[in-house]
């Protein structure tokens, strides 16, 4: 499975150019979607797939779960660059225990831009709800289904496929999610953008650090980032797309995207276009916390783990049309607001376990004043108090005996992150 990008993966996404399609993974394994769950192929957590969706059927794969781990899939959808794509267009994710009973089901849609982009859902079987059905160990499938808008039916779509397994808790958590938090959105982050080229896909997501950043892109262009949030923190983010003169308007000329390390949905704001500067916000999001799932709202819900949050830029193709092919200029603020927590223990390690560790990489300790535009490599891997690291990576993966030895420096890391604000 491709990683969260270092600095050297920010050089490379910088030669990309003006290509519009979206970047699967190099170690992508192919796979078949079926006709029937009869014929289904074996989706394993820990790898990304490479699939297609016909544009008349769906696609049918098999996951095979124990009783006690949550698993997730999320699937990305690709239009082909340049067709003819309606606001409705896209796919929902089912998954289905093996006497056809509903885990879950969620959509996604290309949006207000009408442009070919990467469209995102994802599918999930969830034993800490406690229903009735979807428990137990054996088969379950996942059915991606194609949502015609009302243009033509277009080519078939790729898909990109990523199953991620989250263990069990060593001991349970509290169940109720936040009532209430700070709904103001922070400050956004000042001082003069650093350039940041952003990768092609989520297995090539460019590290991001907290600070103004820049990027030049291209109408029908997505480009990738990953931000390192840690328990008990906030991320938010601000896209401004610079002025070029006026012009005709374009809705949902930017989409800015945000999803979670399991690269489910969180929340997107799209900015509408007609050549004099615009910019947009995500919501007031939650503090990451485990007992997020059990809210209602999506946004809410996403927060449900630490490590890497993907935020994702999409430039419209009809801007092309209506203000030049040539790239744009795009600032956008990021930041992560708060000291990071330790987390819950797990009784096991995520499947793959890389997307939910970063955030114990990254400066996790130093809040929102970490990582000032222009300071520090990609990803955040510089910089951070390396107790916090420890401690970050531990509550997410295992490991309550470290945890009760590292106590004491976790409280004085605390106070001096708190110090350094």
């Amino acid at each position: 499975m491709g990683s969260v990008g270092t600095a050297d993966s920010a050089a490379a996404a910088g030669s990309l150019g003006t290509d519009a399609s979206y970047g699967f993974a190099s170690d992508d394994q192919p796979v078949a979607g079926a006709t029937s769950t009869a014929d289904a192929e074996l989706l394993a957590p820990g790898k990304t797939y490479k699939s297609s969706l016909p544009a008349g059927r769906d696609a049918v794969y098999r996951l095979e779960l124990d009783a006690v781990s949550d698993a997730y899939v999320s699937v990305t959808a690709v239009p082909r660059p340049n067709t003819t794509v309606t606001a409705y267009d896209g796919i929902r994710v089912t998954v289905q225990d093996a006497n056809s009973r509903t885990c879950s089901t969620e959509s996604a849609s290309v949006g207000a831009g009408r442009s070919a982009r990467p469209v995102v859902a994802w599918g999930k079987r969830e034993t800490f709800l406690r229903r009735t059905s979807c428990q137990g160990d054996g088969s379950y499938y996942v059915i991606v289904h194609r949502i015609a808008g009302t243009g033509p039916v277009q080519d078939d779509w790729d898909l990109e496929l990523a199953p991620f397994l989250e263990p069990r808790l060593e001991k349970a958590a509290g169940t109720a999610p936040p009532e209430s938090w700070d709904s103001a959105s922070p400050e956004p982050p000042t001082g003069a953008a650093a350039p940041r080229p952003g990768g092609p896909g989520f297995g090539a997501a460019v590290g991001l650090e907290p600070g103004v950043w820049s990027a030049g892109i291209s109408p029908g262009q997505t480009l990738f980032y990953a931000v390192p949030v840690g328990w008990g923190q906030r991320i938010d983010a601000t896209a401004e797309l610079g002025g070029t003169g006026r012009g005709p308007f374009v809705g949902g000329a930017l989409t800015m995207s945000l999803y979670n390390p399991a690269r489910g949905p969180v929340d997107d704001v799209s900015i509408g276009y007609s050549g004099s500067q615009k910019s947009g916000s995500l919501d007031s999001l939650p503090p990451v916390g485990y007992a997020n799932r059990y809210a209602v709202s999506d946004t809410v819900n996403g927060m449900r783990f630490a490590g890497s949050y993907y935020l994702v830029l999409h430039l419209a193709e009809r801007v092309g049309e209506e203000f030049g092919t040539e790239p744009f200029a795009v600032t956008f603020r990021v930041g992560v607001d708060g000291a990071a927590e330790a987390g819950p223990v797990y009784d096991g390690r995520f499947q793959p376990p890389g997307p939910f560790e970063a955030a114990g990489r990254g400066q996790q300790a130093q809040g929102r004043g970490a990582g000032a535009a222009g300071g520090g490599g990609a990803g955040g891997a510089a910089g951070g108090d390396p107790v916090m690291t420890v401690v970050a990576v531990v509550g997410i993966g295992g490991g309550t005996v470290l945890l009760a030895v590292l106590g004491v420096w976790t409280v004085v890391a605390r106070r001096r992150a708190r110090g350094a604000w």
